[in-house]
């Protein structure tokens, strides 16, 4: 019974667009996906992600939450990790560390404690590196400065910051002199600064397949609505951005109060979670 249930997991799994359907809820785990950002992700038509969607419901690696008038899916995850130990299990006799090290070693590292340095390097990353990314960057620096070494990025960045993002810093005290807009990719080569915690703070960044990041840092998405987006007049724009503010200040402030050295991994990675799903008031 096992061995067919698998069977039609890799069956379902077995198709470019389901794959790539796949991957990207798994992405968003533990947090669920709306079909809307799928399909925007992916550049999927609506009714071709249903019947990829359905497929993977139906091999139970996916499930559909109704939330209001929205339907999110998420990934099952105890389906997902049974499947991998399905193919690795039996690998060298009996010794899977030896297929699956970075497994391995993250499980391994679950009982200690996360992290004990005197600072930490955190990337916060968006699509523009233009708003959200860059009032994360501030707040942090400002709020932890003394055990954080804070960073933001964009997958697309802009060529400079958002107006209405400057006069929100300046207006709550930040230095804004160094601040710019920045690429993703300075961030993944051999010299740069060995990351601890990447958050992405926007649903289009979290969803893009990026390399692996070296030394597995802890990571979570923290998404919220972009003012960039805002429509109508500049006071209604000014009022968006200041929103946004506010939110991700909740956000760093509840991270900054984190008793980093004394929690393990997993701890350490619920507690970050857990500070993405903040209700937004």
């Amino acid at each position: 019974m096992e061995f067919e249930t698998h069977t039609s997991r890799f069956a379902a799994l077995a198709h470019p667009g389901r794959l790539a359907v796949f991957r990207l809820i798994v992405r968003h785990a533990p947090s669920p996906v709306r079909p809307s950002e799928i399909a925007d992700a992916l550049d999927i038509k609506p009714n071709t992600l249903s019947v990829y969607l359905g497929a993977l419901a139906k091999a139970g690696l996916v499930e559909a939450r109704r939330d209001g008038t929205s339907i999110h899916y998420s990934a099952v995850l105890p389906a997902v990790g049974s499947l991998v130990d399905f193919l690795v299990a039996d690998c060298c006799r009996g010794r899977p560390d030896l297929c699956a090290p970075q497994t391995a070693n993250i499980v391994a590292q679950g009982d200690t404690p996360a992290m004990s340095q005197d600072k930490y390097n955190v990337l916060f990353i968006c699509t523009g590196n233009s708003a959200r990314s860059i009032f994360a960057e501030a707040l942090l620096h400002d709020e932890g400065g003394d055990r954080f070494n804070v960073y933001s990025a964009g997958t697309r960045p802009s060529s400079e910051l958002n107006p209405f993002t400057l006069e929100v810093l300046e207006r709550n005290g930040h230095d804004i002199g160094q601040m710019r807009s920045k690429n993703v990719a300075e961030f993944q080569i051999d010299d740069a600064p060995k990351l601890d915690f990447v958050f992405t703070v926007c649903d289009r960044a979290a969803s893009e397949e990026c390399p692996p990041w070296a030394g597995q840092p802890l990571t979570a998405h923290w998404g919220m609505v972009d003012p960039v987006k805002q429509q109508g007049t500049d006071a209604e724009k000014a009022y968006a951005f200041a929103d946004t503010y506010a939110q991700m200040r909740r956000r760093i402030l509840a991270f900054a109060a984190l008793p980093l050295e004394s929690l393990d991994r997993i701890s350490l990675q619920d507690r970050i979670d857990d500070i993405g799903r903040t209700k937004d008031t």
